[in-house]
């Protein structure tokens, strides 16, 4: 039975080809997934542990200029750690944001990992953390140095004056050197500039101070000892650790993130070998259907059931092995692809081999066989099933009405189940309401696969008439065809559907949530420009003062972050500019006015009201920022708004219990509205600063949208593997339904059917079974967006569904031209059929 189930592989190979293609691709995603996985994760734990190589001790106290409460590590506290017996080397750390421009004065990276630190030249003279390719590190106030692939950027050298921005106004400093570091922030994509250390603390903490300090033992120190000796030394809000532990913790993290990341396209892996489960099982039943009379002739010659079953396993297990050791190869190279793409996209990954895993190996293997195996083990059960006879006469086991009528039932309880549970999670909102959609959605993917053969046929008879009247008789044929085996048809149909299923489905949400967040910035903001940190962080108290002078500014007013206690919970507020905040944001006032912030008074949104029971003219209890009590009045309330905090409270009070304002945003209204002008104007103003973002609405829009598109496109791609599959299906099942059908054709040829006409009855089955297909998953994937979205009406206000008719419509005209091109190969080959020996083909 070996050798018999071995020599029907050699046979038909070419028949097998799809199915070979098919799971090849998917152990490909599942094997390549893991290597990418696994080599980032290797490369990313070596950095981190060279990273603390010569670290015994690393302390790190969190402090910034914001947070006076924790103090740092000031010189004198360096200095004892310096002191200690043991202690070869002490290095004091502070750093925060810097950008750096390039000649055209655009920021260099991607803004949020830009980083600026000190240079620290320890007892060598040398900093270790940094490898210098030209020059030398900062030795004086107006020096910088920058890392090698951001100096590459700018086109910069030694001697070269760089313009470098903070969160303040931009300053001019000299580059000293050039240096290469296995940072972080830099293999991010992001740019390092070192500054002297006098310099650095200035810009991020304060004189004398230090946010971390690494130490080095001497030999025969253990890092347990230093630890030890140091803690005692350290503020009350520092914290020490052994370089071994910090580096353990960074790769458990490092291994936390990647395996959200291996979850994620492993899922889709999973989706695409689904898809691949009815090309193997569509194939393994026709297959069987094809080798009825030799099948029998083993059962006549003495084979029992399970020897005719267990060849079949064999032959899809050997097609799964084959397929697993051509999928891996293919794995290894998009591990590689992949990691090639995130350098190309600005993400610098460390070096280091690629790292092939027994358990990629494995997964790869036992993932190929076992798919394969479980996809062809209802065609081995039916062959088995065969009686020898019934073979021997050539009269193909046919579904028993019974059989029919229970696989129908089924399929509609499925079916019913899965859509009461998309209902109800709909109607239950939140993230239960999420797990319901799940559970249903899967239960109704079942049921419509189920009964997708049932449906097949009214929905294909429905456009008969249409095909016979554009393609006279081979539109009939075609259309006859496509529902000869509805099963079939079904299997070829599901694998479309659920691909579509799922890409119809995140259109719908996308195009809506989409457009939500469009209304909500349209609707909420008046300004013609609003200014951010492209960083992130918060903007200088300089660059508020430089815009409320800049010219044609007719309003100005930032949104300034404050923290109030008032009662028994805290509240995100905004300090603004009364006047000003309601002529830059769309603010809907309900009951008193906004006027009342210039007397000191506050606005309060409906929500942050009612569940306090606070209303207009109330006096509410509050403690600031600097623990200081007071009492504040309630001039106003306010509807809710996505751009603002609950609370709304004057600039001048904000100011009066902060010594360092956290500016996230500022919002500008011009005379003229937006310019090139206007904006050249506001450019001016910041003093060409690179490491600030200023953008009209259309680019609020644009962000806001780009978050929202990007997702989309991530999914689309993650998703075309299954679609490829499906494709595969198509072409898969009509060329084998062109070697079953071969005395036909050759019939069809005899009695005056030219092969041009040949050609398009093939074609046009493809088409009609890829949109049928299409058709079932739009259909499914909309209701199922629908769905999702309900649950989330709650939390975007702006929500209300869009249906994307013109993306639904493409979907469906992409299906059929899917059909078209699947059917090239098979309609050729039906056309190249000699008659007479088609005819003769038993």
């Amino acid at each position: 039975m070996i050798r018999t189930a071995l020599r029907n592989v050699l046979a038909h190979k070419a028949r097998l080809l799809m199915t070979v293609l098919a799971v090849m691709l998917g152990v490909a995603f599942v094997s390549g997934t893991l290597v990418f996985t696994d080599t980032l994760g290797s490369a990313f734990r070596n950095q981190s542990a060279k990273s603390y190589d010569n670290v015994a001790v690393a302390v790190t106290t969190h402090a910034s200029q914001q947070d006076e409460k924790t103090p740092g590590v000031d010189t004198a506290t360096l200095k004892k750690i310096q002191g200690l017996d043991g202690v070869a080397d002490a290095t004091g750390r502070v750093s925060g944001f810097a950008g750096v421009a390039d000649t055209e004065g655009k920021l260099i990276g991607n803004g949020w990992s830009n980083t600026g630190a000190n240079f620290f030249p320890g007892r060598s003279g040398q900093d270790d953390q940094y490898t210098f390719t030209d020059g030398s590190g900062p030795a004086e106030a107006g020096q910088v140095a920058l890392d090698k692939d951001s100096a590459d950027k700018g086109d910069y050298r030694v001697g070269d004056p760089v313009r470098v921005a903070t969160n303040g106004p931009v300053k001019e400093f000299t580059l000293s050197g050039v240096f290469t570091t296995e940072d972080g922030a830099v293999n991010a994509g992001g740019s390092l500039v070192l500054f002297d250390t006098a310099v650095a603390q200035k810009l991020y903490l304060k004189p004398g101070v230090f946010q971390d300090v690494t130490i080095s033992a001497a030999p025969g120190v253990s890092a347990q000892q230093l630890l030890d000796a140091v803690e005692p030394l350290l503020p009350k809000d520092a914290s020490a650790e052994t370089g071994k532990a910090l580096a353990d913790e960074q790769a458990a993290q490092i291994e936390k993130e990647l395996t959200n990341l291996n979850t994620m396209l492993l899922a889709f892996a999973g989706i695409a070998l689904f898809v691949g489960i009815f090309l193997i099982a569509n194939t393994f039943t026709m297959l069987v259907a094809q080798r009825t009379r030799e099948l029998a002739l083993m059962r006549a010659v003495g084979a029992s059931r399970r020897q005719v079953k267990r060849s079949v396993l064999l032959e899809a297990g050997v097609v799964g092995a084959i397929a697993s050791v051509t999928g891996f190869l293919l794995g290894l190279g998009l591990a590689v692809g992949l990691r090639s793409a995130m350098s190309l996209i600005g993400g610098k990954i460390p070096a280091g081999p690629l790292v092939v895993s027994p358990t990629a190996i494995g997964a790869a293997f036992g993932v190929g066989v076992l798919v394969t195996v479980l996809a062809a083990w209802l065609p081995a059960r039916r062959a088995a099933k065969i009686p020898p006879v019934a073979a021997m006469s050539s009269v193909h086991a046919v579904a028993t009405t019974k059989s029919l009528v229970v696989r129908n039932s089924i399929g509609g309880v499925f079916a019913l189940l899965g859509a009461a549970g998309i209902v109800a999670g709909a109607a239950a909102a939140g993230s239960d309401g999420r797990m319901l959609i799940a559970g249903g959605a899967f239960l109704s993917l079942i049921g419509v696969i189920v009964l997708i053969p049932l449906l097949s046929r009214p929905v294909i008879a429905l456009v008969r008439p249409l095909l016979m009247k554009l393609f006279g008789v081979s539109g009939k044929l075609a259309a006859q065809n496509a529902v000869r085996n509805p099963r079939r048809t079904g299997a070829t149909a599901s694998a479309l559907a659920i691909g579509l299923t799922l890409v119809t489905g995140i259109s719908v949400l996308g195009v809506t949530l989409g457009q939500a967040v469009d209304r909500m910035t349209t609707d909420n903001i008046k300004a013609d420009y609003m200014v951010s940190m492209a960083s992130g962080n918060s903007l200088d108290e300089s660059a508020l003062k430089a815009l409320e002078k800049a010219d044609g500014v007719s309003a100005v007013s930032p949104q300034q972050a404050v923290w109030l206690e008032m009662g028994s919970s805290g509240y995100s507020a905004s300090g603004v500019t009364p006047g000003d905040v309601q002529k830059v944001l769309a603010i809907k006032t309900l009951s008193g006015s906004l006027d009342t912030l210039a007397d000191g008074g506050i606005a309060v949104s409906e929500k942050t009201a009612k569940s306090n029971g606070w209303k207009s003219g109330d006096t509410v209890p509050v403690t600031f920022e600097d623990e200081k009590k007071g009492k504040l009045k309630v001039g106003a309330l306010y509807e809710d708004n996505e751009f603002l905090s609950p609370i709304l409270v004057p600039k001048t009070l904000a100011d009066a219990h902060t010594s360092h304002p956290e500016i996230r945003e500022i919002y500008l209204k011009m005379d003229g509205g937006a310019s090139e002008a206007n904006e050249q104007a506001v450019v001016d103003a910041l003093g060409d600063n690179p490491a600030m973002s200023i953008m009209d609405r259309q680019d609020i829009r644009d962000m806001f949208g780009g978050f929202v598109s990007m997702a989309l496109n991530i999914m689309y791609g993650l998703l075309a593997m299954a679609l490829i599959i499906a494709v595969l299906g198509v072409v898969n099942t009509l060329a084998m339904s062109v070697f079953e059908r071969q005395q036909e054709i050759g019939m069809v040829r005899a009695i005056g059917l030219d092969r041009r006409r040949v050609k398009r009855m093939i074609r046009l089955e493809a088409v009609v079974i890829s949109v049928f297909g299409a058709l079932i998953g739009v259909g499914l994937g909309t209701f199922l967006g629908w769905a999702i979205g309900q649950t989330l009406a709650t939390e975007i206000p702006q929500y209300a569904l869009v249906i994307p008719w013109d993306r639904l419509a493409l979907f469906l005209v992409l299906a059929g031209l899917v059909g078209v091109l699947a059917s090239l190969w098979p309609a050729r080959s039906a056309a190249k059929l000699n008659m007479l020996t088609a005819i003769k083909t038993e």
